[in-house]
C-alpha cells in the first residue's frame, strides 16, 4: 500500500486529546467514536482524506491514544531496539489494555505513516504536560518526521494572540529533534483556509518519490475548496440580490365618505402606520425565510446538519451590533432582523430587554420599532397609487456585514462533528468585516442601485465583491495562509 502514489498520515496523541474529533473535522465525516473518556479509539483505522483521478491517495490513520506513557517509555527503554521489541512482544489486550492500545498506535505509525501528526492540548502549558517528554522520546524511536498540532485552543482570537501561543509551544519543543514544525489546527474552531497551511507544511516532510503525487493531491484540495468558496459566495450573493429587489405593497383603503367620517370621530387613527407596519412585517418574514434558506445552503456546502441554521443565525445575532441612529433596544431588534434571527423574536420593551423565545411570533417585531428605526431600515415609495416598502441601502450594507459573519461562523463550525453548541462567532470578527467593507466602500455604495436594476450580470457583480471582502477578512484572521481567489475554478472534464 505504501507506494509512491499513497501518502499516509498517522494521528497520534496522549489519550483523550481529541484525535478522533480532529479526524472528523479534516475528513468532513463522522468517523470513530467521540466521548470524554480515555482510550475511546480501540483500533487504528485509516480513512481517505483526498484522492485524484490519477489514483493518488492521502490517508489519515486515527490511532488509540498513549496511556501511561511514562511507564511505557521505561519499558521500551529496556531493549536495545525498543520499537521492534515492543511490536514483537505478545501483550495481553485484556490484562494490560493501555499497553495494548499503545501498541496499535505505534504499529500504525511504524508500518504505514510517512508523517506523524502529534496532537497536543493547547489549553495546558507545554511545561505542565508531564507526558510530553516520554511521548516525544517514543516518537523519536519511530524515526518519522513529526508535525505537532495544537488542539483545543478555544474560540478564535486575534491573530497575534494565537501566534504567541504557537510560539510558546514551538520554543518548548525545540529540544525534541523529531519535531519539524508546530501548527495550530483546532478541531473546534478552525477554518479551511488555515487547513491549507497544514497541507503546505506536510509537503517538505515527504520523501522525494512521493512529491509528485502529493502535488496532485494538494492541487485537488485547492480546487475542491476554491469551488466550495465560490458556491458559498454565490449563495450569499443571491440572498442579498433578492433582498435588494424585494418590495411589499402597502394596503390601500377606500377614501370615500364613510372612511372620512370615521376618521373625524377618531376611528381609524394610526391606520396608515399600521398598514405600513404590516407591509414591513411581511417583508421581514420573507427576508428571514431567505436568510434561513441561505444558511441551510451554506451548511450543506460544508457537510453540516441543516437543522443548525437557527443556531448559526442566533450566534451571528448574539455577536453582532447594528450601528444605526436608533436607541439600544431598537438596534437589537434590527440586528435580529438583519442576521436572520428574528423568527421567534419577542421584545420585552417594558423591561428594556430582548429575548429570543421560540414560541413568540414574528408579527410584533416591526411594531416594536420606533419610526426612527423604521426610517433607517426601510424605504417607503412616493407612489400614492401603489405605495410600497423596500429595504434601505443602509440596511442592506448592514446585511452584507452580517452575511460575511454568517459565512465565517459556518466555515469555522468544524466539519463532520454533528451538533456543536460552543460559540464560534467572536465579537472581534465584526470589526474585521467592517474594516474590509470600508476598504470597498465605493463599490458597496454602487452595488445597491445596480442590483435594483434587473440584469443577468448582477449576481456575478455581488458575488465577486463578496469574495474580495471575505478574502480580505480571512487574510487578516490567518496571516500567511493561501487565500481564495475571485477567479472561477477550472471546470472538471
Amino acid at each position: 500500500m505504501n507506494d509512491d502514489t499513497t501518502i499516509q498520515l498517522a494521528l497520534i496523541s496522549h489519550t483523550n486529546n481529541g484525535k478522533t474529533t480532529l479526524a472528523r473535522t479534516l475528513l468532513g465525516a463522522d468517523v470513530g467514536e467521540v466521548r470524554d473518556a480515555a482510550h475511546v479509539t480501540a483500533l487504528a483505522e485509516s480513512h481517505p482524506l483526498l484522492q485524484t483521478q490519477q489514483g493518488d491517495r492521502l490517508l489519515l490513520w486515527d490511532t488509540p491514544g498513549f496511556g501511561d506513557s511514562v511507564r511505557l517509555m521505561k519499558r521500551l527503554a529496556m531493549s536495545g531496539n525498543p520499537i521492534g521489541w515492543f511490536l514483537r512482544e505478545v501483550l495481553d489486550r485484556y490484562r494490560d489494555r493501555p499497553f495494548w492500545l499503545s501498541q496499535q498506535a505505534l504499529r500504525a505509525a511504524r508500518d504505514a505513516a510517512d508523517v506523524v501528526l502529534y496532537l497536543v492540548n493547547s489549553a495546558e502549558r507545554p511545561e505542565d504536560a508531564g507526558y510530553l517528554p516520554s511521548e516525544m522520546k517514543i516518537l523519536e524511536w519511530l524515526d518519522k518526521p513529526v508535525l505537532v498540532l495544537l488542539n483545543q485552543m478555544g474560540p478564535p482570537r486575534p491573530a497575534h494572540e494565537e501566534q504567541a501561543e504557537q510560539q510558546r509551544w514551538r520554543t518548548h519543543l525545540r529540544q525534541f529533534a523529531g519535531v519539524r514544525d508546530v501548527l495550530p489546527l483546532d478541531a473546534f474552531a478552525r477554518c479551511w483556509v488555515h487547513e491549507a497551511v497544514f497541507y503546505d507544511a506536510i509537503a517538505p516532510l515527504l520523501p522525494a518519490g512521493k512529491q509528485e503525487a502529493y502535488a496532485r493531491l494538494r492541487a485537488q484540495w485547492d480546487d475542491n475548496n476554491q469551488r466550495r468558496f465560490h458556491q458559498a459566495m454565490t449563495v450569499t450573493a443571491q440572498q442579498l440580490l433578492d433582498a435588494t429587489r424585494d418590495r411589499q405593497l402597502v394596503e390601500t383603503v377606500d377614501k370615500g365618505a364613510l372612511a372620512a367620517a370615521l376618521k373625524l370621530v377618531g376611528v381609524g387613527k394610526g391606520d396608515e402606520r399600521k398598514r405600513q407596519e404590516r407591509a414591513m412585517n411581511t417583508l421581514v418574514a420573507r427576508l428571514n425565510m431567505s436568510i434561513s434558506q441561505a444558511t441551510v445552503g451554506l451548511l450543506a456546502l460544508h457537510g453540516l446538519d441543516a437543522s443548525e441554521a437557527p443556531k448559526i443565525n442566533a450566534r451571528v445575532s448574539n455577536h453582532f451590533t447594528v450601528k444605526a441612529p436608533v436607541e439600544k433596544t431598537q438596534a437589537a431588534l434590527l440586528g435580529a432582523i438583519v442576521s436572520g434571527a428574528a423568527t421567534g423574536l419577542s421584545a420585552d420593551l417594558a423591561a428594556g430587554g430582548l429575548t429570543l423565545g421560540t414560541g413568540a411570533l414574528l408579527g410584533g417585531v416591526i411594531g416594536a420599532l420606533t419610526f426612527a428605526g423604521a426610517a433607517w431600515g426601510f424605504n417607503a415609495s412616493t407612489d400614492r397609487q401603489h405605495p410600497s416598502i423596500s429595504l434601505s441601502d443602509e440596511f442592506l450594507r448592514t446585511m452584507l456585514i452580517s452575511s460575511v459573519l454568517r459565512y465565517l461562523a459556518v466555515a469555522h463550525f468544524g466539519r463532520g462533528r454533528g451538533n456543536f453548541v460552543e460559540s464560534e462567532a467572536p465579537p472581534f470578527w465584526q470589526q474585521e468585516v467592517e474594516q474590509a467593507v470600508a476598504l470597498h466602500e465605493d463599490e458597496v455604495r454602487q452595488l445597491w442601485p445596480e442590483l435594483r436594476e434587473p440584469d443577468e450580470a448582477d449576481l456575478g457583480i455581488a458575488s465577486r465583491l463578496l469574495m474580495k471582502i471575505t478574502a480580505h477578512v480571512l487574510g487578516r484572521l490567518y496571516p500567511g495562509a493561501r487565500l481564495p481567489s475571485a477567479a472561477e475554478p477550472a471546470t472538471k472534464g
